[in-house]
């Protein structure tokens, strides 16, 4: 799903981009905002973005209960993140043949 609002520890912050498993979106039901993080929530980044607020928004991410945090960079590369992993992975645990960059358009 695309802007999906997450309910979190700093009020709602809305990924670009979202997953959920179907026992998650349950859990949602006919809430408007997810009380809990869709289990991979992706950020496209753009030049407005500083590390810091990424870095602070994925905590509040895995906080609400994401399994993984995805970034797209202006050039449609990837980075993945699992939670309890301050580094990116070379791939999703979740989705393994998620491509590593893909095309923006």
């Amino acid at each position: 799903m695309t802007e999906c609002p997450i309910s979190t520890a700093d009020g709602v912050k809305v990924a670009d981009v979202a997953w959920a498993s179907p026992e998650r979106m349950r859990e949602v039901g006919e809430q408007v905002c997810f009380p809990r993080a869709p289990d991979i929530s992706v950020e496209v980044l753009s030049p407005s973005n500083t590390k810091a607020e990424m870095k602070e928004k994925m905590a509040l991410y895995f906080d609400a209960g994401a399994q993984e945090v995805w970034f797209c960079d202006l050039s449609g590369a990837m980075s993945f993140f699992s939670s309890g992993h301050p580094r990116p992975s070379r791939a999703s645990e979740l989705c393994p043949r998620f491509p590593q960059q893909v095309e923006l358009r």
